[in-house]
């Protein structure tokens, strides 16, 4: 083939390739790059490293199958390219409602996941219109996408392991097309934490313990939504937190610069949920619970897991002489279900309502919670 063919070709490729990035932003992408549709080798040897230290807790999501969610040919077999695509969701953060205000971790203020599907559907959409094949992932476990947008040049690894974005932090949401066309990748950008260590120090729980590894069994994010009973040495730490945990964000000079140009405004989105009252959430049907707060990560979809948080936000900030509150836990010390009566004793206690506290239980589950009361808050 003559030189000038493969550069007039070549020429093509990063003229499509650049299309594609422009359709994907034209639809919603605020940032977008290709990366090389090959074996993710060093996310697979992070995972395979995390789970072998059992750092990884009983977390699946991606650590479930990393033979999977590090290589795109299974998404598409014979993959060749990935184009890959952030959205912003920083909003500055409203004021606080009023007592007992559960927080929402700040990508779960509103479902930014159907603003990234949509770009990516456009993508998908043109691809298909040439010939080619294209499956556009996000939020799902098919693909490590953090590997992806870094390999796409999007961003690099913070010590938090959260994906920086050069100029605009870790406010965003990633996800991708894998397609089998032939497409010139973008340049993995530089490491830009240097010597900073904020995330680390930050961290309410130590859950960092050491730059890029998080320790999941002490990251509040994770305890939150995991089931099972929140250890009680975590309960505090827990605080207000309803949903997710922002503070390795919240301190981290990239996001933190961020917040003060990444505005997205009003009128160009619906209201959102920075805020949840537990009292209201403690007297929802699971139906209602699970219709309002679909876009949370729920553990097999029960609601019980939204209720127990609930229980122990209320411990950490209800006011003694808050009757809304005594009678929203007195009514779960009698639940069924003994995962919510053992927060509910915990609340509680914590409170200061003893006299709501039983003697005695028939789940093991709530004798031990019963053992362990702890003091009322100061």
């Amino acid at each position: 083939m003559p030189s000038s063919w493969s550069a007039r070709t070549e020429h093509a490729l990063r003229d499509y390739a650049r299309h594609l990035c422009d359709i994907g932003r034209a639809a919603g992408l605020d940032r977008a790059g290709i990366a090389p549709a090959r074996t993710f080798d060093r996310a697979r040897r992070a995972i395979d490293d995390r789970n072998a230290r059992g750092l990884s807790d009983t977390m699946q999501f991606t650590f479930r199958n990393p033979a999977r969610s590090t290589n795109p040919s299974f998404v598409v077999p014979g993959a060749r390219s990935i184009i890959v695509g952030a959205v912003s969701y920083y909003e500055a953060t409203p004021s606080t409602p009023g007592a007992n205000a559960g927080r929402v971790a700040r990508y779960a203020w509103r479902d930014n996941y159907e603003t990234l599907r949509r770009a990516l559907g456009t993508v998908v959409d043109e691809l298909k219109s040439v010939g080619h094949r294209a499956v556009a992932v996000a939020d799902e476990n098919s693909l490590v996408d953090r590997e992806a947008a870094y390999l796409a040049g999007l961003g690099w690894y913070g010590k938090n392991a959260n994906l920086l974005l050069e100029g605009s932090g870790s406010w965003f949401v990633l996800g991708g097309v894998v397609t089998d066309a032939v497409l010139p990748v973008s340049t993995p950008v530089a490491d830009g934490c240097g010597t900073c260590r904020r995330c680390l120090d930050g961290c309410p729980t130590g859950a960092i313990i050491e730059p890029g590894v998080v320790d999941a069994a002490r990251c509040l994010a994770w305890i939150i939504q995991k089931p099972g009973v929140i250890d009680r040495s975590m309960r505090e730490a827990v605080d207000d937190r309803m949903y997710g945990c922002d503070d390795c964000q919240e301190v981290c000079p990239p996001s933190t610069r961020a917040t003060r140009v990444e505005t997205r405004p009003a009128a160009d989105t619906p209201s959102i949920q920075a805020f949840v009252d537990p009292v209201a959430i403690l007297a929802m049907s699971d139906a209602e619970i699970l219709g309002n707060f679909g876009r949370w990560y729920i553990h097999d979809r029960e609601a019980r897991w939204v209720r127990r948080n609930a229980l122990v936000v209320l411990g950490n900030t209800a006011a003694r002489d808050d009757a809304a509150a005594r009678a929203a836990v007195a009514r779960c010390i009698v639940d069924p279900d003994p995962i919510i009566r053992a927060h509910a004793v915990w609340a509680a206690a914590r409170i200061g309502h003893h006299d709501l506290v039983p003697s005695d239980d028939p789940d093991g589950i709530v004798r031990d919670e019963l053992q362990c009361l702890p003091s009322a808050r100061a």
